[in-house]
């Protein structure tokens, strides 16, 4: 593994343990506003910096922050239980990165009942009205991009195409959804209900795996697909340390060198990866705009009753993406790796 890799290796071996962890300060006193950060795990280096974000905005407007997480993605009960404890603690807003973007909105219903801003980051709630506003990536976009870059370069190239998709977990939350079926439509792939992962027919995909979004769980999911079919060339993966996971197992199995990752973060490690060959490309999104802009939300509502507005002819506040890769293709506007270093995590 490069150094990048084993960067990012070392942030998703940290703890994952839902404990509360004071970002500025715990309880709400004097005034103060207190915001709750609630991600979905505290090992994705993704959520590390969200949660790095959120921390300089607090400092910032003076804000109180009280970060929680989930011990693993789609640990549900973790974040209910986080809504109650912000709840109780007399928080004024909380930006929530789902991990069941159904099963969390009667707790996310209670806590805009009891006054709070519920403001979603990254992941839409379902329905995405369930929140008071969503900053997030244009996931679906983020997919198309990386997509369209694999159609162009595999038709440039001539290589046959044989496709595996590591996406994030059987319940299809909408971040995995839209990522997936953005990529499959990129690539010229009828998806038939763009609400649902895994029912193509297209004879070009191997198959779908999940992957929890990690390291461990991309290589598993590689692993299982090579031996469904050992003849794969495309590889596309819901997130960066999936994709690192992805590229271990494919090492592993000697064929690194002929088969093409695509991804979606653009985090520092996974830019790295980029420049190092492992990624083809990725599309980066920018986790510490989305919390650094949740927090300065919730400040002005607390001051003032103001809520956010969404993007112009968009159901959310979109925080933007850019398609990162050293390898530009015609139609398909991009930066190379030393414009995505610069500019990762955002």
């Amino acid at each position: 593994m490069t150094k990048n890799g084993r960067a990012s290796a070392a942030v998703v071996a940290l703890s994952a343990l839902l404990l509360p962890t004071a970002g500025c300060g715990g309880g709400s006193s004097g005034g103060e506003v207190l915001v709750g950060l609630v991600t979905k795990t505290d090992t994705n280096p993704f959520f590390v910096k969200m949660k790095d974000g959120a921390e300089q905005a607090a400092g910032t407007t003076g804000a109180k922050l009280q970060a929680f997480a989930g011990r693993q993605d789609g640990d549900n009960q973790s974040q209910v239980d986080a809504i109650e404890n912000l709840i109780g603690a007399g928080a004024k807003g909380l930006l929530i990165t789902p991990n069941d973007s159904k099963g969390i909105v009667p707790s996310v219903d209670k806590a805009r009942q009891a006054g709070l801003l519920v403001i979603a980051l990254d992941t839409q709630l379902e329905p995405a009205d369930a929140a008071d506003a969503t900053f997030a990536t244009d996931n679906y976009q983020a997919g198309l991009l990386i997509g369209r870059w694999a159609k162009t370069t595999f038709e440039r190239s001539g290589k046959p195409v044989r496709i595996a998709l590591l996406d994030l977990s059987p319940n299809q939350v909408s971040v995995d959804v839209q990522r997936d079926q953005g990529f499959l439509e990129g690539f010229g792939v009828d998806v038939k209900d763009k609400g649902r992962i895994g029912d193509e027919s297209d004879p070009r995909i191997v198959g779908h795996d999940v992957t929890d979004g990690a390291p461990e769980g991309g290589r598993t999911a590689m692993e299982n697909l090579l031996q469904k079919d050992a003849g794969i060339t495309l590889v596309y993966t819901i997130n960066e340390p999936a994709a690192a996971g992805a590229y271990e197992a494919l090492k592993a199995a000697g064929k690194e060198k002929d088969v093409v990752i695509v991804s979606v973060d653009g985090g520092c490690p996974g830019v790295g990866d980029v420049e190092d060959g492992i990624i083809g490309a990725t599309s980066q999104q920018y986790p510490v705009k989305m919390a650094q802009m949740g927090v300065e939300a919730v400040s002005r509502f607390a001051e003032d009753g103001t809520k956010p507005e969404n993007t112009a002819g968009k159901a959310f506040v979109d925080t933007g993406v850019t398609l990162i890769t050293d390898h530009p293709v015609p139609g398909v506007e991009s930066k190379d790796s030393a414009w995505g270093l610069q500019n990762c995590w955002g």
